[in-house]
This record gives C-alpha cells, structure tokens and sequence, in this order.
C-alpha cells in the first residue's frame, strides 16, 4: 500500500522545483517502464501490478530491483496518466558526462517549449544515433512527465545537456547547420559527418544571436502549401537527410 507521504512525494515530482530540488523524477506507462529496467539509470522505487509482473517477470528478476505491488487505481491517483494498468517508477536524475563538443554530431534547440515536442525528438535522436541534445536554459525540463511519456523509452539512453547555447556553440570548430525558412535546400547540402544542427523556436525560428553561429542555413524543401513543419518532424528529416549523406 502506499503511504500518504510516498504518494505526496510522488505527485510533487510533477512540478520542475521539486523534481530540480529532489533531483528525481517520474517514469509511467508499460514500455518506459521496461526500457528504465534495462538501463543504468538509478530507480528509488518501483511501483507495479499484478498484470506488469506477469508480463514482465523475467525483466525484473534480472534487474534485480526490488518492488511493491499496488493497484492500478493507486498509480492513476499518484500518477499524471488518465489510466495506467501497469507501473510507475521514481527515478534518480543522472548526472550526465561533461559537455564536449570537439568532435561528434549533436542537435541543438534553441527555447523549445513543447514537451510532446521534445519527447519525440528524444525518440528521434535515439533512432537516428545522436547520443546528446543541448537545449537553451529555457527551454521545457526533459524530466517532464510529458516529455518522458513521449520519448517512449529512449530517454533512457539520450544525454539533454541545458546550456547558454551561445556561449556553448561559439567556442566550438564544428560545423552548425540551422534550420531556418531561408536557408539552402538540404538535398544539395554534403555533409562531413560531425556537426550540430540546431533548430529554433516552435513559431518564432532560431533567435538573431544565433544566426551568427551558423556555418550553413538549411530548409526542407516544401512542395504543397503549407506554412512550415512541426519541429519534431523536422528534426526527423533533417536527421535522415544528414545520416544519409555521409552514410552511403
């Protein structure tokens, strides 16, 4: 059974401050669940039901971890999930390698503020092998609960570095390729194979300062009649036309 206090602390993760000043965090739902089981990240507890168990008993006999059945009805009271049949975790956050942008290929967000967004980016560089993401300072907290659902897992394995990314891109010798309306069609781009692409704000683009870092403008070329591309989906694109051309 879970105590008022455990249940308290729990829900209290949902907001940045405390997740910032506990330095923990929430991880829901079946599959993130399962992909936190097979990481190195360091689970505090572990919250989970008869069906996950029955689904899932291998995968914890050889995570080792310890953990307490509950009812569905008690994950969705302590959760931020509507339903949620299976577990709920919490979860130490990591303290991440330090930042070395010397050689590698990275992606870049500057003030990114959806976490659904952010997520599924997550999900993408996970697929496409980017092994780190640095976002502006102000942009939304990777340990937010939407954005640990959207990843579906792969959180687990991709480094969000929060950074002034002015400061952090300048000093850097390798390419910066941004995503901008204006910039050269991606199809004639040649690229080296390391190198940051950066993407701008979900309606205003990437910010005048940051401009001034790029060493190329890139687009997507469009040919129907919308506007332009949710981030994450072009940040999916990007990532293949990139990986393609050093690739093959």
């Amino acid at each position: 059974m879970i105590t008022n206090k455990d249940a308290k602390f729990i829900k209290s993760l949902q907001l940045k401050k405390y997740r910032i000043r506990e330095r923990a965090f929430v991880v829901e739902g079946e599959k993130n669940v399962q992909e936190l089981l097979g990481s190195t990240l360091q689970i505090n507890k572990l919250l989970i039901t008869e069906d996950f168990l029955s689904r899932n008993e291998e995968l914890i006999k050889k995570s080792q971890m310890s953990f307490e059945l509950v009812s569905e009805k008690d994950l969705v009271k302590i959760g931020s999930f509507q339903s949620n049949a299976y577990a709920l975790a919490v979860v130490k956050i990591p303290d991440l390698p330090v930042l070395k942008l010397t050689s590698g290929h990275f992606l870049a967000f500057d003030n990114i503020q959806d976490p659904g967004n952010l997520g599924t980016i997550i999900r993408i560089a996970d697929w496409y092998g980017f092994s780190s993401i640095i976002c502006s300072k102000d942009s939304v907290d990777t340990y937010n609960p939407k954005v640990i659902s959207a990843s579906m897992g792969s959180f687990s394995r991709i480094n969000v570095y929060y950074e002034d990314l002015f400061e952090t891109i300048k000093g850097t010798k390798l390419p910066v390729y941004g995503a901008t309306l204006s910039g050269d069609n991606i199809h004639n781009i040649t690229f080296s194979g390391d190198g940051i692409l950066l993407f701008g704000n979900e309606s205003q683009g990437i910010s005048p300062k940051l401009l001034s870092l790029l060493s190329n403008q890139i687009k997507i070329p469009g040919y129907g009649q919308a506007e332009s591309l949710n981030v994450a989906i072009a940040t999916a694109v990007i990532c293949d036309n990139f990986k393609r051309g050093y690739s093959s």
